[in-house]
């Protein structure tokens, strides 16, 4: 049995803080033992970036994030070639490096850590909707084969390592025939109340019953609101829970009467405050 043969028997089970359901669980490893990137899809605040820190931990291996932007070039995600320093070092002479070795200033972007890490790592590709179709599709042919070249000194970087790969979209642009061909795919759907609860009594095991009834009531009617553009996700729900649990003040009857504090807490954008304030302002027996 070879090195990647022996990794890919490796099973996610999930981890203490990761809530998940026993199907993406099977997704996870089925990827895994097909040595193919998982694509996970789904709006913000369904836990796509955080499955990866789940995998990591369960599994004990590094982590490395890389963030995709828009203007971002697939050679940055591989290496960098700094010849800025190399042009000062060879000016001053004051570096312990040497000058005529071009490899001494190569650092290995996100992609270029995980190949060459001493150990197998999660690689996690969060927003690659972000990127344009060429950096998608070149970047997959690299982790296809598991290596790239550095031109600048007619190298090849092989993976020591075949990385677990998982590859995060908020749907913002659609990707490319050949890049959704190459991956395994998931869609995590917005968590539904039931799922919520466990998700919630991770976080505070603590919570009265009544608070976490109360708060995950409004959340859900709150996000129905048609004017709001970002609706309210699991981050920001956990954030106002401790905000509520935080004022001493506070009493989880108030929002059944439509009296919800903190508002700032759950939207983060001005005109969907507006919307959710005004709503309440309109007349709170239409909501609850």
């Amino acid at each position: 049995m070879d090195m990647l043969e022996k990794e890919s028997t490796e099973r996610f089970t999930g981890s203490k803080k990761h809530v998940l359901d026993d199907e993406l669980a099977r997704v996870v490893n089925i990827s895994m033992a097909l040595e193919m990137p998982l694509l996970l899809k789904g709006e913000p605040g369904t836990g796509k970036t955080m499955l990866a820190h789940a995998i990591a931990e369960s599994l004990n291996m590094p982590l490395i994030v890389l963030n995709v932007k828009s203007s971002m070039k697939l050679v940055e995600a591989l290496y960098q070639y700094d010849t800025l320093t190399r042009l000062n070092d060879s000016r001053f002479g004051d570096s312990s490096r040497d000058v005529s070795k071009i490899e001494n200033y190569i650092r290995m972007g996100k992609i270029g850590q995980a190949f060459t890490a001493d150990r197998r790592t999660v690689l996690l590709i969060d927003e690659i909707d972000k990127a344009d179709t060429d950096f998608q599709d070149d970047m997959l042919d690299v982790l296809d084969q598991m290596e790239f070249d550095i031109i600048e000194i007619d190298e090849t970087i092989q993976a020591r390592h075949r990385p677990v790969i998982i590859i995060t979209s908020n749907a913002k642009k659609d990707l490319s025939d050949p890049f959704l061909g190459r991956c395994n795919f998931h869609h995590i759907a917005f968590p539904d109340p039931k799922m919520m609860r466990k998700i919630i009594r991770v976080h505070f095991p603590d919570l009265h019953a009544n608070m976490m009834e109360a708060a995950i009531e409004a959340f859900y009617r709150l996000r129905e609101i048609d004017e709001v553009e970002k609706k309210p996700a699991t981050r920001e729900l956990i954030n106002w829970i401790r905000a509520l649990s935080a004022d001493p003040d506070f009493n989880p009857k108030q929002l059944a009467k439509g009296d919800i504090p903190y508002l700032g807490v759950l939207f983060k954008k001005s005109q969907d405050y507006m919307a959710g304030a005004g709503y309440f302002g309109q007349g709170r027996k239409r909501l609850f």
